[in-house]
């Protein structure tokens, strides 16, 4: 009898117990859930934008040279079957001879800086493109069927991977095309084939000598111009008159580095981003990224904010006069 009572005290106490480490834990869940409400983690993964967009800010019209196309082997890397999304894709051994009607996208800020299946970093305003199976690299004359307007690109990444589209083209190459202000436009491509000997094919068109192709394929006044290639961003543009003309030059200074490396990079990329000039005054071994000069106010208050908001809090003007 009273060991029957100890063990109805012994599971009473054992009840009591549970009943308490239950409570307990029914309030942690509960708290833990409501912190987890008030900070959700922040997007994660490859990219920071969720779309895409045009490029925040732009000085001025982007550069749309032609790509001068050239024989150029193909990375083998690329030529492996890939799967996307539940897709399987088996890209081309040769790109000779292929040609394709289509709608064409275009890719912009999301994955600007970011790298392309080739290995290289993507750059809105180069003349370039993705394809889901061209060889890489490959060089297409891309025509936009809607007005005629024709572009030469480098396809150096994969997609676009929908159903309804055959080619991404760069931000720059969809300001050339004239369907940047929209989603999509209807193309056709045609590859333009060069081999070791500099023999072209163009399309499924016949094979010809180099300086044929530079007299029939493509207009000599583009390919003497993409031959040169300038860079807009390096060039200083003069000022435009209007409101908010400035008599002095301003210059952003984005940031001060020790490695010179770097700051080349970096410099590269917020040239091209902003299409704005980028300098790089050494001073005690500091390389000081400046960029400019600007000779608007808006356009400097509209770079800093985006500057402060992309990672250099720091970044302030400094004022030239001329």
């Amino acid at each position: 009898m009273l060991r029957h009572l100890i063990s109805v005290l012994e599971i009473h106490n054992v009840n009591r117990v549970n009943k308490r480490c239950y409570r307990y834990l029914a309030i942690f869940v509960v708290g833990a859930f409501l912190v987890g409400c008030q900070s959700a983690p922040k997007q994660s993964g490859r990219y920071t934008q969720h779309q895409d967009s045009a490029p925040k800010y732009v000085a001025k019209t982007p550069e749309t040279l032609d790509a001068v196309p050239k024989y150029e082997a193909y990375r083998m890397f690329n030529s492996r079957p890939y799967k996307v999304l539940g897709k399987h894709y088996t890209p081309m051994q040769n790109g000779k001879g292929y040609e394709e009607v289509g709608f064409a996208s275009w890719y912009g800020q999301k994955f600007h800086g970011h790298l392309t299946s080739n290995g290289e970093t993507y750059n809105m305003f180069a003349m370039s493109a993705a394809h889901k199976t061209l060889p890489l690299p490959s060089y297409v004359r891309v025509t936009n069927l809607e007005n005629n307007k024709q572009a030469i690109v480098r396809v150096n990444d994969r997609g676009p991977f929908h159903e309804n589209r055959i080619i991404d083209l760069s931000y720059a190459a969809a300001v050339k095309l004239g369907y940047h202000s929209k989603g999509t436009a209807k193309v056709k491509l045609e590859v333009i084939h060069f081999d070791e000997q500099n023999n072209v094919t163009v399309g499924n068109g016949p094979t010809v000598s180099y300086d044929e192709y530079l007299g029939i394929a493509v207009e000599p006044s583009t390919q003497v111009a993409s031959a040169s290639p300038s860079n807009n961003a390096q060039e200083e543009a003069a000022p435009e008159k209007g409101d908010g003309l400035l008599k002095d030059a301003i210059y952003i200074q984005v940031a001060a580095l020790s490695n010179a490396a770097k700051a080349k990079s970096i410099s590269n990329v917020l040239s091209a981003l902003y299409q704005i000039p980028a300098h790089l005054p050494v001073d005690n071994n500091i390389y000081k990224l400046q960029l400019g000069p600007i000779h608007d106010e808006a356009v400097v208050a509209e770079v800093l904010q985006q500057l402060k908001q992309n990672g250099y809090p720091n970044a302030y003007a400094i004022t030239q006069t001329l």
